[in-house]
């Protein structure tokens, strides 16, 4: 009789700690894969939903899956933040994560042999933050640092593809409820959930990895764009050298002519001469924006593309050296704005494109205007044919600005449109 209060006691101590235990593992990996919102207690709603998941008593013909799961996807929601169709896809995956472990545990740990028969609740118990830490050792050195972001046509894709472990997780619990319905049933339906419940969990593990490397793929093609606009940017550089050096060289006879235009009165012909003197581009300057390499790359590779495409640029930068931003993530942004600004500009008669980025204050400033185009649709999304191809930038635009805590506006009036980034630095 005295050792009952110490068996309560330690079966109190056995169910909070591997609840942390679990919270713990499985907020590490979903934050990975989900932004939770700023404040303390919505990450620990979300630590909490995912513990209090994985602590659920659940077998196969139970239907608690079925009530489990809406309380489940509403929580992880509400604590979260980013695309919604990421964080639904990523709700199901980890769904389809922890309750196989649940459901397989609490079912066939109890039939194994008579020792697991007696020691079944703290067997179970102990187990699922052992699987969730092998789960996490697993996966731990190929986790970003940040979570990770994709388009939406992929994020959808991946929603798509974790219906499959979804059902057959429901296939596996849910098909042998009522159990007394028919004893062969459910004695098929224990013989299925050896495979379908194992197969849920490991193609929820498969979506991650998948997802991780959609993600690496995402930002492999953000540097070798930014490689490319160095490119540009480089053989911009290139060639104003190769003019100075050549106006270097042709300097005391462009002024022997100047004087001896002088000589002979004329003046306007002098004048005019020394205009087209100044208005080489190897005077001009024009190679440098503002002192972020990063940013200067695109605004020198994007002036030169205005060039070409008879557009009027007009600049005004000032960016430090060093900005609290992925140089992928800051290219993404001031190439998206600057692209989607010239493709308006071109369509319309007023060909001007007018850009204002500074950092002060402690914020990151990005105005961007340009006349309209007259085409453009309710919600900004792409106009083109190919939107396989195209609508992205907006979105992933305004993916940037929330994952730094920033905002993204924009503003439509007498014929002009006006975008606006703020991030906090």
């Amino acid at each position: 009789m005295g050792l009952s209060p110490l068996v309560g006691l330690f079966y109190h101590a056995l169910y909070y700690g591997t609840l942390l235990l679990s919270s713990f593992l499985l907020y590490r990996l979903a934050s990975s894969f989900l932004t939770p919102r700023p404040r303390l207690w919505w990450k620990l709603l979300l630590g909490l939903t995912l513990g209090g998941s994985s602590a659920m008593i659940i077998w196969v013909g139970d239907p608690n899956l079925f009530y489990t799961f809406p309380v489940f996807f509403l929580l992880v929601l509400v604590s979260t933040q980013g695309d919604w169709v990421g964080r639904l896809a990523v709700t199901i995956i980890f769904f389809c994560l922890i309750m196989p472990v649940c459901a397989f545990l609490d079912t066939y740990v109890e039939v194994l042999s008579p020792i697991t028969h007696l020691y079944y609740d703290p067997l179970t118990r102990l187990i699922r933050p052992a699987v969730f830490s092998l789960l996490y050792l697993f996966l731990r050195r190929r986790l970003p640092q940040e979570p990770v972001t994709l388009p939406r046509r992929l994020w959808t894709l991946v929603l798509w593809l974790s219906f499959m472990p979804l059902l057959a997780l429901v296939s596996a619990v849910l098909l042998a409820y009522p159990q007394w319905v028919s004893q062969a049933a459910y004695a098929m339906a224990m013989r299925q959930g050896l495979v379908l419940l194992p197969f849920s969990c490991i193609t929820a593990v498969v979506l991650l990895l998948v997802i991780l490397a959609l993600a690496g793929h995402e930002q492999l093609e953000k540097q070798v764009h930014l490689a490319g606009l160095q490119e540009v940017y480089y053989q911009g550089l290139q060639r104003e050298q190769r003019q100075v050096r050549t106006l270097r060289h042709d300097l005391r006879n462009h002024i022997t002519a100047v004087q001896g235009l002088l000589a002979q009165g004329e003046t306007d012909k002098a004048l005019r001469y020394l205009d087209q003197l100044t208005a080489s581009p190897s005077l001009s300057g024009g190679g440098k924006f503002c002192d972020n390499a990063a940013a200067n790359v695109v605004f020198a590779a994007k002036a030169q593309e205005m060039d070409r495409r008879g557009l009027h640029g007009t600049f005004q930068v000032s960016l430090p050296q060093d900005l609290p931003i992925g140089d992928a993530d800051l290219c993404a942004l001031l190439g998206n704005a600057l692209d989607n600004a010239m493709e308006a500009a071109e369509k319309s008669a007023e060909k001007t494109v007018t850009v204002r980025c500074r950092a002060e204050k402690g914020l990151f400033m990005l105005r961007v205007e340009n006349p309209l185009a007259g085409d453009e649709r309710a919600d900004w999304s792409t106009t083109k044919k190919d939107k396989a191809a195209h609508g992205f930038g907006l979105p992933g635009m305004r993916e940037i600005a929330r994952r730094y805590g920033g905002s993204l506006e924009t503003r439509a009036a007498d014929g002009q449109f006006e975008l606006v980034v703020c991030l906090p630095l």
